[in-house]
């Protein structure tokens, strides 16, 4: 029936009982009669008609309203069962069905929570509640609703064969007669029942599932053969939540002031190499042990029998003082088990970081187990490590306490290097070995030397490790006793001039002394090193002068010096021209004598990587003064067989010489530094775990600097910046071409053929599994940038690239320049030779296969009428010496700058006179560009590991890929 807004009426809430939903109640208007009585025309209204009838609705009504309409079946409906579904079959499939119970008690949940907001809201505004009658008629019967709260009592009366337990309510101070009244629950947490026409609540949040058994039932028996475990399940909970009166037993009252306890549990198996454990808060009041719990209880009940005697203790808690002392735990970077668990170790960390906060609050600690033999050490262990500097290594000494026990630091770094956490004292008890000292000792327990068998607990570390040493003294980390002169090695700068022999001719500029200081003093001390200046700054030169040097000092062993096949005849050339006096035998060729006893009438005998490959059985055979590695980048995998044949080699000492010691991965570092200094950085193991790993996959800053450290007093690296000021200015610049429309044409089909099949390609197998096409697409892409030709022989357009080159060419013969065009691909040095030709240019030319190479560099450098050379970037990026030309293309970009930096040095280094212009061509809106955007984004803590196209590839997530493709 529809109510009129223009007669009077009146808002009514109304309560029915749902087939499946429970207690209900809904909102209606019901017209009133003259007299103000409410009539049988009524309507059920929702929030969204509610504007309608405004006139008799305030604030209250429209919040009620609002909650109403969420306890409708509808919206139910809708927000536990998200498919379309008829309200029949929902509630005939979630109420008949098992598998459901979860849905239902969520339900029940929700509408609890519903229905207590509800009827608080009604009791405390006073708006009126009835009974809905069979037929639907919203105001049946009146509900008077009872604004005081009633309480209850529970009753427990302990007989000889049982306990009756039974509730008394009272309200006000009248007892309320509920049993076998036909009164009704319609809301359990908390409690609200309808007895006699009034609905009650009740203090202290009762729970209406305690009252409900008693509705028609006059009390419980608990029969004697379970009562102590009723007693202490059911019955302690009551007492602590609720007014007990107890006849039979005794209910104890106590007030004790706290004390804090920290509960250390170890929660995994002794045998299970990663070990968790927690902490558990508990809190003693007199001889009572209670656990905190995140929902805390004002009152704790603890059950006592004595013989047939049982004592209820309520024990008043102190939540405020409680809730105080985990805020401390907190602050202080603790978290209870429940929330967090911890390595042991890190645990171990903790506890030990809380000494002066347990202190300050009487926090008592102590620990628990699932295996109750296990028994950790929670005290704070303590090291003390000196270090002694003796004649070819220092001395290790350490002081390692846990409580009153010293243990053994070769115990100690026998756990900690077969990466055990922990040991057993002889107490039995066990030690956890701190994370700090996992970190800050882990290179000096990797680095020590292991061939000393001796039984005593000094032990050795090789003197080369002193820049460990000072790093562990810095950090007040173990007591040193060193020389002053040892100290230099840290700073070379200070180190004393050595004297330049009168049989080298020529004469050292200041930073090349400098370089010849650095050598002399590792001599002394037996170190190895590695020269790593920038190309050009005279690296050749600088050794020469140190083997003169060695050879006026007596030296009778000759020195091996290993390089590039391309790279002999430059050395043989440098000696004859600044060290006449040495002795040079040149050992290659298919005709060469492999015998070592030659070796003995030379002071520096020039060989290859690959004869040495060959050779390696033989060379071993001989003791060398010097084993010298040029471009020893050679050695960066340290599996490789010329790695692993020069390690064979046997010398006093050891030094390599590279403009670029690191090109790949960390490792590189690791293969060349164990070559000058074996065990200086630990073996390939430690070192991957240690250093390659944080490095290169956690960019660890940190770890980057450690390696640094390291490895800082072995390697000398000047750049010219630093130290060739007389250098003419290096000026570089990007050209930017456009595609021609046949080539752009060209280029987007093939992007459009690789973009889509990489990107179905990494969704269906992964990234890893997708390098290689990916690969395959960027290179393609990065040809047909150049020239489509390059990509497919048959192309008959043209290059807008090409057009760009030639022209430059064109322009910068015009001005009488000489110039070296590089490439990676030797199939774009062909297209540029096949303009040169049908132009008439002169021009020299190398890459991997050519034979002549010193013939073609002197061609270049000698004759003016050869303005133009070119040079495949991988044969011609070291090695040579290319003054005469000031100006340097690159064709196409090279993965790694530091590569095409080497290139244009070629031409930029010591003896050039004019200012050298660097040109990089770069294909607009190609793969090209793109590249380069995504090398500045990609620079790593190592500053040059991404460098090759695989590795390039492997740093690329989805979206770079999808970036380059786009």
């Amino acid at each position: 029936m529809k109510v009129s807004t223009s007669d009077p009426f009146k808002i009514i809430y109304s309560l029915f009982e749902h087939e499946y939903l429970g207690y209900l109640i809904e909102s209606f208007v019901v017209q009133l009669d003259q007299t103000g009585k409410l009539t049988l025309t009524h309507q059920n209204i929702s929030f969204q008609n509610a504007k309608e009838f405004s006139s008799a609705l305030d604030e209250i009504d429209y919040k009620l309203i609002k909650l109403m309409d969420s306890m409708q079946q509808e919206v139910v409906i809708h927000k536990f069962y998200n498919k379309h579904i008829s309200v029949t079959d929902f509630f005939q499939k979630i109420y008949s069905n098992p598998k459901f119970e979860e849905t239902k008690a969520n339900i029940v949940e929700y509408l609890e929570g519903k229905r207590s907001q509800v009827l608080e809201i009604l009791q405390k505004s006073g708006k009126d509640l009835y009974e809905m009658g069979n037929d639907g008629e919203p105001a049946q019967h009146h509900i008077n609703i009872q604004k005081e709260k009633a309480s209850v009592l529970f009753h427990f009366r302990r007989n000889d064969d049982n306990t009756h337990y039974f509730p008394t309510i009272k309200h006000g101070d009248n007892k309320v007669e509920f049993q076998y009244k036909g009164a009704f629950l319609i809301c359990n947490t908390p409690a609200w029942m309808i007895c006699s026409g009034k609905l009650y609540s009740f203090k202290k949040n009762v729970d209406g599932k305690k009252i409900k058994p008693f509705l028609n039932k006059k009390f419980i028996a608990i029969p004697k053969a379970i009562e102590e475990k009723y007693y202490n399940n059911f019955v302690a909970n009551l007492i602590a939540d609720y007014d007990v009166y107890a006849k039979g037993f005794d209910i104890v009252t106590e007030r004790e002031k706290p004390v804090p306890y920290i509960y250390f549990l170890d929660i995994v198996d002794e045998g299970d190499e990663n070990k968790k454990a927690g902490f558990e808060l508990y809190f003693k009041y007199g001889s009572h042990l209670f656990k905190y719990t995140a929902v805390q209880k004002s009152i704790s009940v603890e059950v006592n029998k004595d013989g047939d005697n049982y004592t209820f203790v309520r024990v008043k808690r102190d939540s405020s003082y409680e809730q105080f002392i985990l805020n401390i735990l907190k602050i202080n970077g603790v978290d209870l088990i429940d929330e967090h668990q911890y390595d042991i170790g890190q645990a171990m960390d903790l506890l030990n970081g809380l000494k002066e906060v347990i202190e300050n609050n009487g926090i008592q600690i102590s620990q628990s187990n699932t295996k109750k033999e296990i028994k950790y050490f929670l005290g704070k262990p303590s090291i003390e490590i000196k270090i002694n500097e003796n004649i070819d290594w220092f001395d290790i000494e350490a002081v390692i306490m846990f409580g009153s026990y010293q243990i053994s630091f070769k115990e100690l770094r026998k756990a900690i290097l077969s990466k055990k956490g922990e040991f057993k004292l002889p107490n039995g008890e066990i030690a956890v070995i701190p994370d700090e000292w996992r970190v800050e000792y882990s290179e000096l327990f990797a680095f020590i030397d292991e061939s000393d068998d001796d039984d005593s607990d000094v032990l050795k570390l090789k003197k080369y490790h002193v820049a460990l040493i000072k790093e562990l003294e810095g950090e007040n980390l173990a007591k040193i006793t060193m020389s002053r002169k040892l100290q230099k090695l840290q700073n070379f700068e200070e180190i004393e001039d050595a004297v330049e022999s009168s049989h080298f001719i020529g004469s050292l500029r200041s930073y090349q002394k400098a370089g010849l200081n650095w050598m002399t003093f590792l001599q002394k001390y037996n170190f190895g090193g590695c020269l790593a200046d920038d190309m050009g700054l005279g690296k050749t030169v600088q050794t020469l002068a140190m083997l003169q040097n060695a050879k006026d000092a007596g030296s009778l062993n000759a020195t091996l010096l290993i390089m590039p096949t391309s790279l002999i005849y430059n050395w043989e050339a440098e000696a004859k021209k600044f060290t006449p006096d040495l002795r040079v035998f040149v050992y290659t060729g298919t005709n060469r004598v492999k015998d070592p006893e030659q070796f003995k009438d030379y002071d520096l005998v020039l060989t290859s990587y690959g004869i040495v490959r060959l050779d390696i059985d033989i060379l071993q055979e001989y003791y060398f003064n010097y084993v010298i590695l040029d471009e020893s980048q050679a050695i960066k995998n340290p599996n490789s067989i010329i790695a692993k044949s020069v390690n064979k080699l046997k010398s006093r000492f050891r030094l390599i010489l590279t403009g670029t010691p690191l090109e790949n991965s960390t490792m590189d570092i690791w293969s060349q530094m164990n070559f000058i200094n074996k065990g200086l950085l630990g073996d390939q193991k430690f070192f991957k775990s240690e250093f390659l790993v944080p490095i290169e996959k956690k960019r660890d800053d940190k770890k980057m600097k450690k390696l640094y450290s390291i490895i800082k007093p072995f390697i000398l690296r000047r750049n010219k910046t630093q130290v060739a000021t007389e250098l003419p200015e290096k000026v570089e610049q990007i050209k930017y071409s456009i595609m021609t429309q046949e080539q752009k044409k060209c280029y987007d089909e093939v992007k459009s053929y690789y973009r889509n099949k990489i990107l179905d390609e990494i969704d269906l197998n992964g990234m890893g599994k997708s390098q290689f096409m990916l690969l395959q697409g960027l290179t393609k892409l990065r040809q047909i940038a150049n020239h489509p030709r390059m990509a497919d022989q048959d192309y008959k357009g043209d290059s807008g690239k090409l057009e760009e080159v030639t022209n430059m060419i064109e322009r910068a013969i015009s001005e009488d320049h000489k110039m070296l065009i590089f490439s990676q691909f030797v199939k774009h040095l062909t297209i540029v030779r096949e303009y040169l030709d049908q132009e008439g240019i002169k021009y020299t030319y190398l890459d991997g296969t050519t034979k002549n190479r010193k013939e073609q560099v002197d061609k270049f450098q000698n004759d003016e009428t050869v303005k133009v050379f070119l040079i495949s970037l991988k044969a011609g990026g070291v090695g040579l010496n290319l003054t005469k030309a000031d100006y340097v293309f690159i064709l196409d970009p090279w993965w790694n700058p530091a590569i095409e930096a080497q290139a244009v040095d070629r031409a930029h280094r010591i003896g050039q006179e004019n200012t050298v212009f660097t040109y990089k061509f770069i294909g607009k809106d190609t793969v090209e560009e793109k590249i380069l955007a995504l090398q500045h984004q990609k620079k790593s803590l190592a500053g040059n590991l991404i460098t090759t196209e695989e590795s390039f590839v492997k740093e690329l997530s989805k979206e770079d890929i999808e970036s380059l493709l786009s």
